[in-house]
């Protein structure tokens, strides 16, 4: 095994599967209403390395700046398109089971007469047979804006987690210190990520064991797509700005389109002191990681 080959790995272990163990720890204890403080750092470091970092070592890379940068902007849309997907599906599959219950409200309705003595009995056996289905459904989803099922969850987070990997193999590809940096920024990425899912996961009707063991299934998708991306970038190596490119990309989406958002919720003056500290926090963490590199 080589040496470059030895720091993905470690670095990928650490970006997926202790990040997992660490914040199903915190989660194990933590108020969901603490989780914007983990989120808040998290953008910090993920913009961090990208405009500090990955996108100076882009540009000082190559002499292409105009493909650069299309390539960067390609990135951008791509996880745009992907995350449309993603919901496109679960809106349908969510339309679905909403129409299938009220199919069953109604059949429950017609069929209350037949078994009912009265039609005040009849109506209350509708209710009751209609409000158990939606108790039913409901305990599948969390309500986090974009309701979604566990195992949506569980699919979406390994696919990132996948991605992960190869920017995190990319980049110790190109300099040992730039992929430290974006294992970093990856790892403080995924320690709210994970939070959240384990908090999901609990609150779709999973054990605390049970959602720890999906969570570290789904970690392990960094690893799998790091080696992976380290004998593919091996034999494509002139493409490794491209990748970079993706990589930065996919940082810059996650961090501006996934988090920034539900930071937007917590809109008072105390909150978004906060934010914007923590925020300066995980940008001040990079900066100084990148200088101590140096």
């Amino acid at each position: 095994m080589s040496l470059t080959l030895l720091y993905i790995v470690i670095a990928a272990v650490l970006g997926g599967i202790v990040s997992v163990l660490l914040a199903s720890l915190v989660a194990w204890r933590i108020q969901p209403k603490l989780i914007p403080v983990f989120v808040s750092y998290a953008v910090g470091a993920l913009l961090g390395v990208v405009f500090l970092d990955l996108l100076p070592h882009i540009f000082e890379s190559t002499t292409e700046y105009h493909a650069a940068a299309g390539w960067l902007l390609t990135g951008i849309l791509l996880f745009f398109v992907l995350e449309k997907l993603v919901l496109w599906r679960h809106d349908h599959d969510h339309a679905g089971q909403a129409q299938a219950l009220m199919e069953a409200a109604e059949a429950a309705r017609h069929s209350a007469p037949a078994t009912a003595s009265t039609p005040a009995e009849a109506h209350s056996h509708a209710e009751v047979h209609s409000h158990h289905g939606h108790h039913s459904n409901h305990s599948h989803h969390h309500a986090s804006g974009r309701p979604s099922s566990a195992w949506m969850v569980i699919i979406g987070d390994g696919f990132h987690n996948f991605t992960d990997g190869f920017a995190i193999a990319a980049a110790f590809m190109v300099d040992v210190r730039l992929g430290v940096l974006t294992s970093l920024a990856i790892i403080a990425h995924e320690l709210p990520q994970e939070l959240g899912n384990f908090l999901v996961l609990v609150h779709s009707g999973f054990s605390k064991r049970r959602a720890l063991w999906w969570n570290i299934v789904s970690s392990l998708a960094t690893l799998v797509g790091a080696v992976l991306a380290y004998f593919v970038l091996s034999a494509f190596e002139r493409y490794l700005t491209i990748f970079l490119c993706f990589a930065a990309a996919s940082m810059i989406y996650v961090a501006i389109a996934d988090l920034i958002p539900g930071l937007h919720r917590r809109s008072s003056l105390r909150d978004s002191l906060q934010q914007v500290g923590l925020i300066a926090l995980g940008i001040g963490s990079i900066w100084i990681v990148h200088g101590l590199a140096h």
